[in-house]
């Protein structure tokens, strides 16, 4: 299946930008991303476990550990949804540091808000906020991550560079994201399993198969390893590693802001 599937670096109108494997115009997707995630925000927790068997737990517990945050830190979740990052990134920095969960989609950012409340967590800042277009000084935070957000982003590239530029020098920015499988047989049961599974599951649990049919295909329209790398050392960082997990199926890259 993966043979007739459009990938990343494809030709696009002028003008015009992937929304899954659809063209559209580039004003038009931030409002499209939107709608996606305002429809699955409340199911977003429980279809992240069925979608990854529970293995998700395990790629943001690798990120955590990858991040090294330290106490009095400052830390920035980007993207960061339902708070499952910025709940432990808490607990790490002590009363001294601070953590900040933003997200440019309001249904998310409130679930997050109730995701923490929950867990007794009331004192991370929550910040309405565009990752292209980050509204924090230059040099303010020791680490950003930014997990299963990159994708969904129209303009990757300003991205990477808002977050490099909001990073202290020596900071580090860790972008754990959907990537390329790095064997064939995994890649073909991984695309059976993308278009056909997900969908489903998306009808049946959250009553809503296109946000999840989007889902998949903009997990194929995303740079790969190796072009993600690149994009990131374009943007200004340095020392970028890149760390597959379950067969590439979920990559971390980790770089750092030097000057």
């Amino acid at each position: 299946m993966s043979n007739d599937k459009p990938g990343p670096g494809n030709g696009k109108k002028a003008g015009y930008t992937h929304f899954g494997f659809e063209e559209v115009p580039t004003a038009q997707k931030q409002q499209r991303v939107r709608e996606v995630f305002s429809s699955v925000a409340s199911s977003y927790d429980v279809m992240n476990d069925l979608m990854s068997f529970g293995i998700h737990r395990i790629w943001k517990r690798f990120v955590i550990d990858l991040a090294g945050v330290r106490p009095g830190e400052k830390v920035l979740d980007v993207a960061g949804g339902t708070g499952d990052l910025s709940r432990e990134f808490r607990r790490l920095v002590g009363p001294q540091g601070l953590v900040v969960l933003s997200d440019i989609n309001e249904a998310m950012l409130r679930q997050g808000h109730i995701r923490l409340a929950d867990k007794g967590v009331v004192d991370v800042p929550l910040a309405l906020a565009n990752a292209e277009k980050l509204p924090f000084a230059e040099g303010t935070f020791d680490c950003i991550t930014i997990g299963f957000g990159l994708r969904n982003v129209t303009d990757k590239d300003a991205a990477l560079v808002s977050m490099t530029k909001a990073l202290k020098p020596g900071g580090r920015l860790l972008v754990l994201e959907f990537s390329k499988p790095l064997n064939a047989g995994l890649a073909k049961v991984y695309d059976q399993y993308s278009f056909r599974l997900l969908p489903l599951m998306g009808k049946l649990v959250a009553r809503d198969a296109d946000s999840y049919r989007y889902l998949a295909e903009s997990i194929r329209m995303h740079p790969d390893q190796a072009t993600l790398k690149g994009m990131m050392e374009n943007a200004g960082l340095s020392r970028v590693q890149v760390y597959n997990l379950t067969g590439g199926i979920v990559a971390v890259h980790r770089g750092y802001r030097l000057d």
